[in-house]
């Protein structure tokens, strides 16, 4: 046993007792604590630990407060619970009283709640009201809205919210190095447990979504209901709900699922999961395939320009080819027509030939055609003059037989011989005594002149 050295004197001026050996006043606490009332308490199990060699610690906490528990293995077996009762969230009552361990100078001392025995109550408050909280979120359709973003096959920038010591900072930078990623990352650590958890993401979700990250993951390890409460907070969800950046989530194992799970636009099991939906290609396989695709289209390129060059050449020998085709036909067209009028300059100098020989010969007998009709004319034209001579003499001698009759009967020889032709004044003739004595003038034309007369009185007719 140590020398306990030299006594040493209290705080001058205190009126307290002591100073005491910290060890005895640990004992001395010890059975204090032990001498309370052994009691039953009654609370929701979080943060279950897996069973060391002798004990089983686990909390027991409620909305005013938690307090450590420690059962003996040997008890906690003899409860002889299926795998998977108890779990974090579940009420349970415990029996039991309060125990200290004055601990050493080389280990820390402890406070917890011995029990002796366990019975389980049912389903929590804090179970309860994240389920409450969950339905009145979803009738809000607060589980659509991220769900609807459009996430970049290939972000730029990256935002992550993580613990800056945990673990799930390594396993981000591995999951993007594995997608051989290499864009701007953009960090914002807060702490992923307590109370001060839920307020600092939330700042840094708004803090990233205003530096135009394309996505952000919020990644945090394994744990029990406790430490994952900040991820389920209200404040925290709708602000997720309410952001124009798709948002990851991470946190916890496969069977956790808090609210930030059903909110956010994806949900992962792991941070290496949450890299793999954030960045969906691997980059590097992208890169080999683009520079693939390059390949095969500088080819397909190539041959296009060959082909386009050949095309073009074709097209630029194709005028001049046409022109000789052109020129061979239009040549073949002149030999042609001159062949064709050759032929026929012939012909047709053979036929005027042959017509001038018919024409001659038909000259040469409309001559002698011409002589004898000619002769004839001649000689009914003869004949024609003496009948005509004939025909003109019986005709002048008729028409002085005609003028002799004519001169018979011509009143102005009678008028001559002493006669006179009356009419009245509108010209008619007066041919009776009686037409003239009613008749008030009378015209008298005479062979030398015409007179105007009117009838005595006496010379009418009675």
């Amino acid at each position: 046993m140590s020398d306990p050295g030299p006594p040493v004197t209290g705080i001058p001026g205190s009126g307290l007792a002591g100073p005491f050996p910290v060890g005895e006043y640990a004992v001395a606490l010890r059975e204090r604590l032990r001498g309370f009332t052994r009691v039953q308490l009654v609370g929701e199990l979080v943060n279950l630990r897996p069973p060391t060699r002798t004990r089983v610690y686990f909390e027991l906490r409620d909305a005013g407060g938690s307090v450590p528990c420690a059962m003996w293995r040997n008890d906690f077996e003899r409860l002889d619970l299926a795998p998977g009762t108890l779990t974090d969230g579940i009420a349970v009552v415990v029996a039991g009283g309060c125990d200290y361990y004055p601990g050493s100078a080389t280990s820390s001392p402890s406070f917890h709640f011995s029990v002796s025995d366990l019975r389980i109550a049912g389903e929590g408050d804090l179970l309860a009201r994240i389920e409450r909280l969950r339905r009145r979120l979803d009738a809000e359709g607060l589980f659509t809205t991220q769900k609807r973003l459009a996430r970049p096959s290939l972000p730029r920038t990256i935002g992550v919210i993580t613990g800056e010591g945990g673990k799930a900072r390594d396993d981000v930078l591995a999951g993007l190095r594995r997608r051989h990623w290499r864009g701007r990352l953009v960090w914002a650590f807060a702490p992923v447990q307590d109370r001060h958890a839920a307020p600092a993401i939330t700042r840094a979700l708004t803090d990233l979504a205003a530096a135009r990250v394309d996505v952000i993951v919020v990644a945090r390890g394994g744990g029990s209901l406790a430490d994952l409460l900040a991820f389920c907070d209200e404040t925290l969800c709708r602000t997720v709900a309410m952001l124009s950046v798709p948002v990851i989530a991470s946190v916890g194992h496969h069977t956790d699922r808090t609210l930030l799970d059903d909110v956010a636009a994806v949900s992962c099991s792991t941070p290496t999961h949450a890299c793999e939906s954030a960045v969906p290609l691997d980059c590097a396989e992208e890169r080999d395939r683009l520079l693939a695709s390059a390949g095969r289209l500088s080819v397909h390129a190539r041959r296009s320009v060959l082909e386009r060059a050949r095309s073009l050449a074709r097209q630029a020998r194709a005028p001049s080819e046409h022109l000789d085709r052109e020129r061979r036909r239009l040549h073949q067209g002149l030999r042609e027509l001159r062949a064709s009028a050759r032929r026929r300059v012939q012909t047709s100098r053979t036929l005027s030939a042959r017509h001038l020989l018919v024409l001659e010969r038909r000259r040469s007998a409309t001559s002698a055609a011409q002589a004898r009709l000619r002769g004839t004319l001649a000689e009914r034209a003869r004949r024609l003059a003496t009948a005509h001579e004939a025909d003109r003499a019986r005709r002048h001698q008729a028409l002085e037989h005609l003028g002799v009759a004519l001169a018979a009967h011509d009143p102005e020889r009678t008028l001559r011989r002493g006669y006179a032709l009356v009419s009245d004044q509108d010209g008619t003739l007066v041919t009776s005594a009686a037409t003239a004595g009613s008749s008030p003038r009378l015209r008298l034309r005479f062979a030398d002149g015409q007179l105007e007369a009117t009838p005595a009185p006496d010379t009418m007719p009675r």
